[in-house]
């Protein structure tokens, strides 16, 4: 349970301010709030599910410090990450496929490439029960993906999301440099 919770917050935590989210609000403007949250569950799950799946397979080569320490570069990556302002994503404007594969295909193309995934991929390697860190970040992930949805993008858009980012990335930096150095028997 503990993975559970611990993916769920730092998949909250982490997609506050990306570009995921930002995309999910552009595509419920243009194509309607429940298709658009219904696909972003969708590709989410799938994203994490294929991160947890890489973690479970990782998990029998890693020693246990060599686990926290992966976690530890995967937190201060997703740390350093969110010190920068996220760049729009693209609009998808072009795409000719139609509202469901749009949005579905759209946001698992960048959810999978997201730095949440890492996180999940570390977090399943540490676990019996690899799926509870997919389930966690995709619940995670969906806390601030529906509201994102819901307001749209002019709404989400106008939120402080830089100074939340920044105070965020420094958290996900202090958490990963202690789990770092715990890992290397500095602390």
């Amino acid at each position: 349970m503990d993975v559970l919770m611990a993916a769920l917050v730092a998949a909250a935590l982490a997609q506050v301010g990306d570009r995921t989210v930002w995309l999910t609000a552009i595509l419920a403007d243009r194509f309607g709030t429940g298709k658009v949250i219904a696909m972003a569950a969708l590709a989410l799950m799938a994203a994490s599910g294929l991160a947890a799946a890489a973690g479970a397979v990782l998990a029998p080569m890693l020693a246990p410090n060599a686990k926290q320490l992966m976690l530890a570069l995967a937190l201060l990556l997703q740390g350093g990450g969110a010190l920068f302002p996220a760049k729009a994503p693209e609009r998808l404007e072009r795409w000719r496929i139609g509202a469901v594969a749009t949005a579905a295909l759209g946001l698992f193309i960048l959810a999978f490439g997201d730095g949440v995934q890492f996180i999940v991929v570390t977090l399943a390697a540490r676990t019996p029960v690899p799926a509870l860190a997919a389930v966690g970040a995709t619940i995670g992930s969906l806390a601030v993906v529906v509201p994102a949805a819901v307001m749209g993008e002019a709404a989400w858009t106008r939120l402080p999301l830089r100074p939340l980012r920044i105070a965020i990335g420094i958290l996900f930096l202090v958490v990963g440099a202690v789990l770092g150095l715990g890992a290397v028997a500095l602390i």
